[in-house]
């Protein structure tokens, strides 16, 4: 694994603090987001079910305060009261990304898959194609554990990218449920109805039918799974599929992989009579856990590195493992309107995000690669009754995008 893949530490003078207000990165990435430009109309997505991956070409991390400033080796920051040392500067993307959801027409709500790829003449491809790729370009995806498909993706003029959206469609009457930008998507082969790659339905996962069930045997190969992380393999190639963009044939690898859990993801659900020797029934939702029925998931575990400080303060570790999250800190926020918590990363601490009302846009992300998947910062909707859960390490952010006040709560341990 590739640890401490920080590409720039910047060193912030004593008695200076960096401008938050100008490029602020949580602004920049939410702009990203916020370019993104579907198929079909948007009325057809479910806004709430949308997830974004952005591929990270480079991360820059602002260093510690005061007299620790020279510190710029992360092994090192051990002051946990210092904040400004896990706040990211900047970043850069690479020349992908990806953006899964739920789409619905009148009888049908299933996963979609959308891969863009950067145009122009500053994309990896076209600089090895000497800046001539044309009007289209190709594609190897595997899904989860689908087989390998060639697809086309042509040039699209509104977003200067090379871009396809596949579909779980079911039949072969798609046009017939789309408005004109759809229809038009449908005939240029932006969007493809491609049931090989993309799998399932949204009905896969209706509460009728799932009491006591594990909620990872239910549907594995849903491309919407609600807590399966989603693999996604890809190569880019010319027309002529002659020049490639794959990371010199090893492709690349990307994981949907944020730990969301809340009313509609959950690990098993059912109903337990007289609970705990009480009266009536209770309906249950195990969230995260390690134990019980759940023994050996492992969900709440930390691996430690020699840097890491376990529950007790102690550094130098190789590996050993807490089979249990920490928690020394447990608060409540108001993030006002327009407001966000700005992209950061904690180096030891587990951390959980609960939102109790409203909806905000939660950040996910890594830091560094891991050998999974590329170094990415995904993006979803964190609704009322959900959470997200970071490990060490994690980049994360949450901005409320509203004119309301949302209410969070807040816990996790170290830092």
């Amino acid at each position: 694994m590739e640890i401490l893949h920080t590409d720039v530490v910047i060193n912030v003078p004593p008695g200076t603090t960096p401008s938050y207000n100008v490029n602020n990165p949580l602004r920049k990435l939410l702009n990203l987001m916020e370019q993104v430009r579907f198929a079909a109309s948007r009325e057809v997505y479910l806004a709430e079910q949308i997830q974004y991956l952005f591929p990270i070409a480079d991360l820059s991390l602002y260093g510690p305060s005061g007299s620790d400033h020279d510190v710029l080796d992360a092994t090192r920051q051990d002051n946990k009261t210092d904040f400004q040392k896990q706040n990211v500067a900047d970043f850069h993307t690479t020349d992908t990304f990806l953006v899964r959801g739920l789409a619905a027409t009148s009888d049908w709500t299933g996963p979609f898959l959308r891969i863009s790829y950067r145009g122009g003449p500053d994309s990896l491809l076209s600089q090895r194609a000497g800046h001539s790729l044309g009007a289209q370009i190709k594609t190897v995806v595997k899904v989860g554990n689908t087989a390998a498909q060639t697809i086309t993706m042509p040039y699209n003029d509104a977003s200067d990218r090379y871009e396809v959206e596949l579909w779980a469609y079911p039949g072969n009457d798609l046009a017939d449920q789309l408005d004109d930008r759809g229809k038009a998507a449908l005939r240029r082969g932006e969007l493809l109805v491609r049931t090989d790659v993309v799998q399932g339905s949204a009905s896969d996962f209706n509460r009728d039918g799932l009491d006591g069930r594990y909620l990872i045997e239910v549907a594995p190969n849903n491309t919407m799974h609600p807590i399966l992380p989603l693999s996604v393999q890809l190569a880019f190639s010319d027309d002529t599929g002659t020049i490639w963009d794959s990371r010199d044939g090893a492709n690349y690898q990307y994981q949907f992989t944020m730990v969301v859990r809340g009313w509609e993801n959950f690990l098993g659900v059912g109903i337990s009579p007289n609970p705990h020797g009480g009266v009536g029934s209770l309906e249950y939702r195990n969230l995260l856990s390690s134990y019980g029925r759940y023994a050996g998931s492992h969900e709440v575990d930390r691996t430690l590195m020699p840097w890491n400080f376990d529950a007790f303060g102690h550094k130098g570790h190789n590996g050993d493992v807490e089979p249990f999250m920490a928690v020394n800190y447990m608060d409540l926020h108001i993030v006002l309107p327009n407001c966000g918590i700005g992209l950061h990363r904690h180096r030891d601490n587990q951390e959980v995000f609960l939102m109790m009302d409203g909806d905000g846009f939660m950040v996910v992300g890594d830091w560094c690669k891991l050998d999974t998947r590329e170094r990415c910062m995904e993006i979803r909707t964190l609704r009322a009754g959900h959470f997200a859960m970071l490990k060490g390490g994690n980049l994360h952010a949450l901005m409320n995008p509203s004119d309301e006040n949302l209410s969070l709560f807040m816990f996790g341990g170290y830092d």
